[in-house]
């Protein structure tokens, strides 16, 4: 990987992009709309002005660097950036990760949701948090309290219109709870119920979310015509809610991360690469976000090789220098300690780590997420007030 000793430089965790938590990533957003809404126990770290109404509507892997590159199958959402702004996703950038962000509130080192799969404390086994297998129980897991829940108590009118695929799912639980949950299968359908909770409402909050953008970039990549003409599809329902807000709204438009493209040979099998399995107990996290939990007694070997062999393409910390540089947030919390892993390797260049054989799905995927690359990490925040 490198040439000879002499010149290698691996990358310094600490000068890693870490998310800015606290004053301009994902977990500020509900939190300053609920100050906004007189909500007790929030405060405004974003610089939005309150409304009596607010929307969120989240698009899955909507990055701000992919809407930028595609003004003409974006005109709308690429008007909206001149006023707009990014903001950091979290690490790592990935969906579970992010919408638990999104509802709680807070950084992944607190709700503890801190990767696609992490290991269980104690158990030796990963979890996967966007499908909760196998399943822990969700509040033990995440025990924090939602703002959507905080805003209904304060007597917020406080929706969210999704698939009805996700009204009781455990994820939808510990992150998204709250007041009404409102299945809606089309994208039109989402559109049409979200303005429609606004204008029913004096005091509103309703979040709706859109997946398929997401499934395309995973599936055939975001430099694909597949993946353009789906961007086109959001960027015509985000005008279709927009032209819809009614008086004293406003209407924010986010994602929970971006995506990139790699190609097959900068991929790195992990299943087939004995130097980098040696000594791992249970591979976490996904092929940009790392999190590599060691057998007993074998953690400093195992960062030793990866720091070796990665870390000049990607940050690779202990778990220690994670946690120090901000990786997961000011603070995290005991219970998260060991979720995250011994190991994490955060790509900067376009490589991924895959694995072949424990992972076949996610191995085939073109577009991937997880690093704190810009591309992956800053999302939108657009706003449109009614």
């Amino acid at each position: 990987m490198h040439h000879g000793y002499d010149s290698f430089h691996p990358l310094d965790p600490a000068d890693a992009p870490a998310p800015r938590y606290g004053c301009a990533a994902l977990s500020d957003l509900l939190p300053t709309l609920a100050a906004g809404l007189g909500v007790p126990g929030h405060r405004a770290t974003l610089p939005l002005e309150p409304a009596d109404r607010v929307c969120v509507f989240l698009v899955d892997g909507l990055g701000w660097e992919l809407i930028r590159r595609h003004p003409d199958w974006a005109p709308f959402l690429n008007s909206l950036t001149a006023a707009g702004t990014p903001i950091t996703s979290g690490f790592p950038s990935t969906t579970a990760t992010s919408l638990a962000s999104v509802g709680t509130g807070l950084p992944p080192g607190q709700h503890g949701l801190a990767g696609y799969t992490v290991a269980i404390p104690g158990r030796g086994q990963l979890m996967n948090q966007l499908r909760w297998q196998p399943p822990v129980d969700p509040h033990g897991w995440q025990p924090y309290p939602t703002v959507f829940e905080q805003a209904q108590n304060a007597g917020v009118a406080t929706a969210q219109v999704s698939s009805p695929l996700f009204a009781a799912t455990p994820l939808t639980q510990v992150a998204l709870s709250g007041g009404t949950f409102l299945g809606r299968t089309t994208g039109e359908e989402r559109m049409d119920r979200a303005a429609a909770w606004l204008a029913e409402h004096d005091r509103a909050l309703v979040y709706t979310y859109l997946s398929e953008l997401d499934a395309a970039g995973h599936r055939f990549g975001v430099d694909s015509d597949e993946w353009r003409l789906t961007l086109s599809t959001v960027d015509r329902l985000a005008r279709r809610l927009a032209e819809q807000l009614p008086p004293r709204s406003a209407l924010y438009i986010t994602a929970d991360h971006g995506m990139i493209d790699v190609t097959p040979e900068n991929r790195i099998d992990f299943d087939e690469d004995w130097e980098l399995s040696a000594g791992v107990a249970l591979l976490g996290g996904e092929g940009r976000a790392r999190h590599v939990y060691a057998h007993p007694g074998a953690a400093g070997d195992v960062y030793a090789v990866w720091s070796e062999v990665l870390g000049e393409q990607m940050w690779v910390a202990t778990r220690e220098q994670a946690i120090a540089a901000g990786w997961f947030g000011p603070n995290v919390d005991e219970r998260v300690y060991h979720r995250i892993g011994d190991v994490v390797a955060a790509a900067r260049d376009d490589i991924a780590i895959i694995a072949s054989r424990n992972e076949p799905g996610e191995s085939q995927m073109i577009g991937l997420h997880g690093s704190m690359t810009p591309v992956e990490q800053l999302v939108p925040l657009l706003e449109v007030r009614g």
